[in-house]
């Protein structure tokens, strides 16, 4: 068990070293994005799968309640939340039209899609990531492995270089903690 135990912390703390030493770059202009976004007025809207769906929800409530400082609330939506949208439109549609029909409702020009994957694959929101771009919108993902199809769908896709889900999420949660840090301190 201590031997495990040692080996994925030292898996964590190794991929971390890879994105302090070639990821600065990515990660500010992902900040950049998002408290550009906000000091537009604009909303950032968050979705993803599993636990990807998890990592949105929680970014989304960083925004909306608070991250570590006392701000005015700001627009972070996750729409992974509504059951009854997200039911009722894989019913009636498709699943891969889960996000792209609520982000085609509630999305407007200016707004940020964030998008997390940890393969960088998934259809439903590559799909919402398009829909976005033809509403005006501005894309931001998050994924692993080699980025797949969203290092297309996005203006900006942080690829975290990893293909053991585990490490990709911890280091997804990692990057949306530092870009809430970054919206906490123009906020």
């Amino acid at each position: 068990m201590t031997k495990m135990i040692q080996e994925e912390l030292i898996a964590h703390i190794e991929l971390i070293e890879k994105l302090s030493d070639s990821f600065q770059e990515e990660i500010k202009r992902a900040c950049d994005i998002c408290v550009g976004t906000l000091i537009l007025g604009k909303k950032i809207i968050f979705f993803g799968n599993g636990g990807s769906a998890a990592d949105a929800q929680h970014l989304a409530a960083e925004l909306s309640g608070r991250y570590k400082k006392e701000r005015k609330g700001l627009p972070g939506i996750a729409i992974t939340t509504d059951t009854s949208a997200i039911t009722a439109i894989g019913n009636d549609y498709d699943y891969d039209s889960i996000f792209e029909r609520q982000v085609e409702a509630i999305a407007n020009e200016g707004d940020l899609l964030f998008g997390i994957s940890t393969s960088g694959n998934s259809l439903n929101v590559v799909r919402a990531f398009n829909k976005g771009r033809t509403l005006g919108c501005r894309t931001l993902g998050l994924s692993g492995h080699d980025g797949g199809k969203m290092n297309q769908a996005c203006d900006l896709n942080i690829v975290v270089p990893s293909n053991v889900t585990a490490r990709i999420q911890e280091m997804h949660i990692l990057i949306g903690h530092i870009i809430c840090q970054a919206i906490d301190n123009q906020f």
